[in-house]
């Protein structure tokens, strides 16, 4: 599992709440090699175990997305 998917599962082990997701961000660590791998994409090609790390990343950046909207849509309603 990758840095990207510890810190969600361990965020949701936790427990969250709907303001809890939206303070939500991934580390600095995280950040960083998102950056990279990006970076590695577009200058110099990536080994294939890179490709499927960046797109594991892409789709959590995604699911969060769709969570904080939800989450936002819930403390509107409240």
């Amino acid at each position: 599992m990758t840095k990207a998917y510890d810190e969600l599962v361990d965020f949701i082990a936790a427990g969250s709440t709907p303001a809890s997701l939206l303070q939500f961000q991934p580390s600095e660590e995280t950040r960083a090699r998102v950056q990279e791998l990006i970076h590695k994409e577009k200058d110099s090609g990536m080994l294939p175990e890179e490709a499927n790390e960046l797109d594991d990343c892409l789709k959590l950046e995604h699911l969060m997305r769709l969570t904080k909207a939800r989450a936002r849509s819930q403390i509107e309603r409240e």
